[in-house]
């Protein structure tokens, strides 16, 4: 079974408008609703790519229980923990002659509520892939990654972490299956600035050096780079296409890669990755697996 977990899902309220002007009333010319997060986000297009999994997290109000209904209706497995106080986070994103989001910060999450998803985690068992991704609430403790790992390294089970700085950082030692910085997080992480193949792909291995065991760097325009478990590198363009969406494509890449590795190939997987975070880039919301599958033949 695949997990993914998210620890502050949202729902996000897409306006589209001509012009946006401050100060005055603006009219929409369109509203969608999608409910998301990055972790959901990856089981979203799991789900589209035939791969089954489980979202776990917190929840919280009225909007929490929008949340898990509207995933449900998608054919979501989710189990997520439900807070007694606040609301989950609503994140509002205004798409007219530029794009502006305001996100939501979301409900406060205590130490029971976290005991109990730490207990969630004990359903795990070998063979499972654990993914953990984005940044974490500010009512969570900074360590909390690196606790979850440490929780389950007995045992037998791939986690993938896309996060950087230390988020990411402090859990190499548990050495994760999957790591996936872009190139402007791996020049943070590292205070340097990387411009060339040969540049980011000896930062990549130090991370892979520190532990990780598989590092996907995807650089946008630019496609992206796998350092595999073997220490080969492999190099792929972008997919071609009108860029309508930022929110999601770096989750869809995760998405499209543990969909695509199932069977060992580490070319394929970088492939299917690409064509899932580009398809998604390309759409108005997450990827659907028909752009999917016409974005894959052109790479």
């Amino acid at each position: 079974m695949i997990y993914t977990v998210t620890f502050n899902p949202a729902i996000d309220y897409v306006v589209h408008t001509k012009e946006m002007k401050f100060g005055v009333t603006n009219r929409s010319l369109k509203e969608d609703i999608y409910f998301g997060g990055k972790g959901i986000n990856v089981s979203i297009i799991l789900k589209e790519l035939g791969i089954a999994s489980k979202t776990l997290g917190f929840t919280a109000g009225f909007t929490g229980e929008a949340i898990e209904k509207g995933l449900a209706n998608m054919g979501i497995d989710t189990d997520f923990v439900h807070l007694k106080k606040g609301n989950s986070r609503i994140n509002v994103k205004i798409k007219s002659n530029v794009e502006t989001e305001l996100n939501g910060q979301g409900p406060d999450i205590d130490g029971s509520a976290i005991a109990l998803l730490f207990e969630k985690f004990d359903a795990l068992s070998c063979g499972d892939i654990l993914i953990l991704a984005g940044s974490i609430p500010s009512s969570l403790p900074s360590d909390v990654y690196e606790k979850i790992l440490q929780k389950i390294s007995h045992k037998k089970i791939r986690t993938v972490v896309d996060a950087t700085n230390d988020l990411l950082l402090n859990v190499l030692k548990y050495k994760p299956f999957l790591i996936k910085p872009n190139n402007h997080e791996l020049s943070e992480m590292f205070g340097v600035e990387l411009k060339t193949d040969e540049e980011i792909e000896k930062y990549a291995r130090k991370l892979k050096n520190m532990g990780a065991v598989n590092v996907l760097i995807s650089m946008a325009e630019k496609g992206a780079m796998l350092i595999d478990k073997n220490g080969i590198t492999h190099r792929l363009g972008a997919c071609k296409g009108t860029v309508k969406n930022s929110v999601g494509a770096g989750d869809s890449m995760v998405a499209g890669f543990i969909a695509g590795i199932q069977n060992g190939d580490y070319e394929y997987a970088l492939r299917l990755g690409t064509a899932a975070g580009g398809a998604t880039a390309f759409s108005d919301g997450l990827a659907k697996k028909e752009k999917i599958s016409e974005l894959l033949k052109t790479l």
